[in-house]
């Protein structure tokens, strides 16, 4: 028969810690015995041997036992930084549903990347004729940034920044990824280059290059 093992604490417990609450469970372990001869008895005669009554003090409060009996619990109460761009590159398509309010207003947005939830997309930000053509628009990327997702929807709201281009292509997917990264790929400014020498081929000097590590 399957052995049943009761563990029961008390203040006691607590206030040695937890070796004392393993020496106690070891104990009562050690105490238990099951009677090789009660394997020929009828059913319903149990051959467990329990070591304390049940009408013993058992634990109400959680915070009296011993760490490693603990479940850890906890809630996120505030962001403090937003570490994804909130940008994604996807597919944009129409609703299921033909006849409900939403599918007038909106389209979704599928992303590539699955982590990432669909999105409600205004069909103001979808191209004019997306609704009488959406299948020319099937392996066109998009950009979507979400902007807000609510507690009483399954999908996030967001908007459509561009079309990036054909799925697939080396352009469209370099541009999408570096927008979900957040990283600016924009020309550089005419103040930045001015940072840079003027009197071109420029090379670095001996006494510059004896300075630094040549990690050629």
């Amino acid at each position: 028969p399957d052995v049943i093992i009761e563990a029961q604490f008390d203040d006691n417990d607590a206030e040695h810690g937890q070796d004392h609450s393993q020496d106690t469970l070891t104990d009562d372990i050690k105490k238990l015995s099951l009677d090789t001869g009660e394997k020929g008895k009828p059913a319903g005669v149990t051959g467990v041997h329990r070591t304390k009554q049940d009408d013993g003090p058992k634990v109400s409060d959680p915070r009296l036992l011993p760490d490693e009996f603990l479940q850890r619990t906890a809630k996120v109460v505030y962001i403090l930084e937003k570490k994804h761009s909130r940008a994604a590159t996807g597919f944009i398509k129409l609703l299921a549903d033909r006849n409900s309010e939403l599918f007038k207003r909106c389209a979704m947005f599928s992303p590539v990347d699955h982590r990432v939830p669909r999105v409600y997309v205004p069909l103001a930000d979808c191209p004019p004729d997306f609704v009488t053509k959406p299948e020319a628009y099937s392996q066109m990327l998009f950009i979507c940034r979400i902007v807000d997702w609510k507690e009483d929807c399954n999908f996030a709201s967001g908007q459509l920044c561009k079309s990036l281009g054909q799925a697939g292509e080396i352009e469209p997917e370099s541009e999408g990824i570096l927008m979900e990264y957040g990283v600016d790929f924009s020309d550089f400014s005419p103040e930045v280059l001015e940072c840079l020498p003027q009197n071109l081929p420029w090379v670095i000097s001996p006494g510059e290059l004896a300075k630094r590590r040549d990690l050629r």
